[in-house]
């Protein structure tokens, strides 16, 4: 294990904010992994468990803790079972799996982060969740003190959410298994209206995983979501804010805001979210509430490719970017009645 003292945070975020950690130690197995979250346990140390860093907004006065940054490393491939390393680099992993001609987690290409952080988030986007392929978590129970195999149903997942989230402080996740499809090369049926228009194809159809992956790229890159050290717009978190569901009566609410305040007959985007709830889309509620595209000043932007996504322009500050995210979520609010919800996990801070 690697360990330093008062160590810079900002380096190991998307955002590139934050202050340092009174501690910071890099584990490559899982076994420093187990040994470092106990020692801090033991000493009543608080604990900050870090991976790609893609979904952090660390304060500028950083964690006066141990930071544990997960390094592990590990893909091992049985027919269509896969079993990753907490510390793997979740878009390697995708591109490796296409390359093995396995169906599952192709349109989940791109997005920054480690292994073990999808299980907590239920990553998902273009019509992919990796809930829909996890089979099993390896994780170490922090109240047990015991390493622990959580089935799929016992990880409680939702849309952006799981057990993981629920308890944050229980576990630290090790390895992510999963079950992938051999679809003879082509990918799992595109389920992303988007994603099948860009591909000439109608939703349902499935075509080569190869295609599949580099379109899912393209239109990534296209909204400043795949990572690039170059292009400000892509030193953000991604989707800053989640999409809001509501329930029937929540909804025809805000029917009635959007009407009155864009004009008859005007519609949101409204998608099927279970029984007595639909999902509508945060982009387009930033947007319609007056925040486009590079709006700001300061060094803390909405971003010039997509509404959803705040970055750091350079030389921005956590309160920079937290002074903007409680703008946007004022604005909405006041213009359509719905409060957004960040989807980055705040340390030391809140909106």
């Amino acid at each position: 294990m690697q360990v330093l003292h008062d160590a810079p945070l900002a380096p190991l975020t998307t955002f590139r904010l934050g202050g340092p950690a009174t501690r910071l130690i890099t584990a490559t197995t899982d076994a420093e992994v187990i040994a470092a979250v106990r020692e801090a346990d033991d000493a009543g140390t608080p604990l900050l468990v870090i991976g790609g860093g893609s979904n952090l907004v660390i304060g500028d006065k950083g964690f006066a803790g141990t930071a544990l940054r997960v390094a592990t490393r590990g893909f091992e491939l049985d027919g269509g079972r896969l079993e990753l390393a907490a510390g793997e680099v979740w878009t390697d992993a995708v591109a490796r799996t296409v390359e093995a001609r396995l169906a599952g987690v192709e349109c989940l290409a791109g997005i920054p982060g480690s292994a073990g952080a999808t299980p907590i988030q239920n990553v998902g986007a273009y019509g992919q969740e990796v809930s829909s392929t996890i089979t099993e978590v390896i994780a170490y129970d922090r109240k047990t003190r015991e390493t622990v195999t959580l089935t799929n149903a016992e990880c409680a997942f939702s849309y952006r959410h799981s057990r993981f989230k629920t308890d944050p402080e229980r576990h630290v996740v090790l390895r992510v298994r999963f079950e992938l499809e051999d679809a003879g090369g082509l990918s799992a049926p595109l389920r992303y209206a988007e994603t099948a228009r860009a591909l000439g194809v109608e939703p349902g159809d499935r075509v080569p995983l190869g295609e599949a992956r580099e379109t899912v790229l393209k239109l990534r890159s296209g909204k400043g979501m795949v990572l690039d050290p170059e292009d400000h717009d892509t030193w953000s978190a991604g989707s800053f804010f989640t999409n809001p569901i509501l329930t029937d009566e929540e909804f025809a609410a805000f029917h009635a805001r959007v009407e009155e305040r864009l004009g008859d007959g005007t519609a949101p985007p409204a998608y099927p979210a279970g029984d007595g709830h639909t999902k509508t889309s945060a982009a387009w509620l930033i947007d319609r509430s007056g925040f486009t595209k590079g709006y700001g000043s300061g060094p803390a932007r909405i971003s010039g490719k997509h509404t959803l996504a705040l970055t750091n322009r350079g030389g921005a500050t956590t309160e920079d970017l937290l002074a903007l995210a409680r703008e946007v979520v004022d604005g909405v609010r006041d213009a359509f009645g719905i409060t957004l919800v960040n989807e980055p996990v705040t340390v030391g801070v809140q909106l």
